[in-house]
């Protein structure tokens, strides 16, 4: 009886691996998986078996074991560039984005055209904020290979996050070009078309992605508000009914901030309020529990905003950060927002007794911030209104955790323990569709700063165009809040009382466009209906 040869065990085992490839190509992961865990029984050092375990671990949620195995690949194989770049993509999924890059790096290193390793190293940069370094290198891989389509796609997602929407829209077209049913460039550049005020061809854009793919995340509700900011009503009770049953289901269907424009009922919103957070910003311990300190003898309190600037939650706070009682309270505010040293930024960074900026450091590392500066009491300005990061307090950013005046709404999270709010905002009847434990205040919850300044321009009604005589109805919210049930009583009470007129915001044309033809379907005059354009804030008071 022979022994098997070196060469024959060999074949053998090459043989098991074309298997194992094959089977893997074909999605069948698990008789994969077993091929090449049997493989490395007999080889331990069997590389690729290695790597393409890590990339199945990948492909099956277990992103760090893919990194470990990978790693092992690596250790044996050092000058492959798949490995390195299959490492990155687990890393990426991990979200340690600075390893991620690392290891793209060396993809690149070892192959100086390898497109995928740009492109994924694009959106770890996209993902530290560092947006220019992203568009480069999201143009290098294009370069490399004209028909990427999701770098085509991601590099319009770092423009758009750039506000440069034009060029965002030029990226898009081109992945849709290349492939006509991406239902992410569709999406994505239905976003940059509502950021450029482009707001029916967002529609037709969101309609698309909605073709392509019904079941697309969040874009149910997207495209509902989007046609709500032109005021197209088309359709309007069916698509609210369709909503509700969606979050009902526990469906991802629509953003939680998007659903307190579209329905009153606190049971929905709560209820997509938790679908959004378990979805994208779940509890996270990778910092550990804060441990107990020695009690200070002041309570430090940290502010966390985008809005630390000429803005509306700005023009409400300012003096109330200013009123703090300094012998009990430190301030802090941590400011991920833009740098614009305008009037109400030098103001509130005066206010403060510490003023940080975080804009380039990512959500974990602020929570970690906050705690080495020992915040008590951590207070979200934002909630889920634009620019918010709500992973900074999932990462838990201090012992006590409050949400004020940016989002009035529940945040449905675990690690949010406190709403300020006041009875007419949050009745009673209503604190079982709030997660957190509600702080009334008395009166309104809502501060404002008496050292506004008000113009002394005195405005005649003509300057305005409203009617010398008559009473002047008024609603000055964004117009995407307006609902078909709102305007049929505004359109009752304006035929009950003769001569009166409706003042309203006008955000854009369309909207203005479309509530004349709805005035006019219910018998009112459209004369009676008078839009006021955007001004300064001093002027508006006036």
């Amino acid at each position: 009886m022979h022994k098997p040869t070196h060469n024959t065990k060999a074949m053998k085992a090459q043989a098991l691996f074309i298997q194992a490839v094959t089977l893997h190509q074909q999605g069948r992961l698990g008789e994969a998986q077993a091929l090449y865990e049997t493989l490395l029984k007999s080889n331990a050092r069997h590389a690729d078996a290695l790597h393409l375990l890590g990339v199945i671990a990948a492909q099956t949620g277990q992103h760090q074991r893919a990194a470990d195995l990978i790693a092992k690949a690596i250790a044996i194989n050092p000058g492959n560039a798949g490995y390195y770049s299959n490492r990155g993509n687990a890393l990426l999924a991990l979200k340690q984005y600075e390893a991620a890059i690392g290891c793209y790096d060396q993809a690149i290193r070892i192959q100086p055209d390898f497109a995928d390793a740009y492109g994924n190293r694009g959106n770890a940069l996209q993902s530290l904020k560092q947006l220019d370094a992203a568009v480069a290198s999201y143009d290098r891989a294009i370069r490399l290979k004209p028909d990427y389509v999701e770098a085509y796609s991601n590099r319009g997602n770092a423009l758009q996050a750039l506000k440069q929407y034009e060029a965002a829209i030029a990226s898009y077209d081109q992945a849709i070009r290349i492939r006509p049913d991406h239902a992410d460039a569709h999406h994505n550049r239905g976003n940059a078309l509502h950021g450029f005020k482009q707001l029916e061809a967002a529609v037709v854009s969101y309609s698309n992605a909605l073709k392509i793919k019904p079941d697309y995340d969040y874009l149910f509700g997207l495209l509902l508000n989007t046609r709500m900011w032109v005021c197209d009503w088309t359709g309007y009770e069916e698509q609210i009914a369709g909503l509700k049953a969606r979050i009902e289901r526990g469906m991802k269907c629509s953003s939680c901030f998007t659903v307190l424009t579209l329905t009153d009922s606190p049971a929905i919103q709560r209820k997509a309020a938790e679908i959004w957070v378990a979805d994208k910003h779940p509890a996270k311990d990778v910092l550990g529990s804060i441990p107990k300190r020695a009690r200070s003898p002041k309570i430090r309190i940290g502010y966390y905003s985008a809005d630390f600037h000429n803005h509306a939650t700005t023009f409400l706070m300012a003096g109330l950060l200013e009123m703090h009682d300094r012998s009990r309270f430190e301030l802090i505010g941590f400011s991920f927002g833009p740098d614009r040293q305008d009037e109400m930024r030098q103001r509130v960074c005066a206010a403060f007794d510490r003023f940080i900026d975080v804009r380039d450091k990512n959500d974990s590392e602020v929570a970690q911030l906050s705690r080495s500066w020992n915040v008590d009491i951590a207070v979200d300005l934002k909630g889920f209104t634009e620019d918010s990061r709500n992973s900074v307090f999932s990462y838990r950013a201090a012992p006590v955790q409050v949400s004020y005046l940016g989002y009035p709404g529940t945040v449905g999270a675990s690690y949010m323990e406190y709403l300020v709010a006041d009875r007419t905002l949050v009745p009673e009847r209503s604190r079982q569709h709030y997660s957190e434990k509600i702080v009334y205040l008395p009166g309104s919850y809502q501060v404002n700063d008496r050292k506004r300044r008000i113009s002394e321009r005195i405005y005649t009604r003509a300057e305005v165009g409203l009617p010398e005589q008559g009473f002047v109805f008024c609603c000055f919210n964004n117009n995407y809040k307006i609902t078909p049930v709102m305007f049929d009583s505004w359109v009752r009470i304006l035929n009950a009382v003769p001569g009166s007129v409706l003042w309203l915001f006008e955000d854009n044309a369309i909207a203005a466009t479309n509530l004349r033809k709805e005035a006019e379907q219910r018998g009112l005059d459209t004369k009676r209906l008078v839009f006021a354009k955007r001004m300064e804030l001093s002027e508006h008071l006036a």
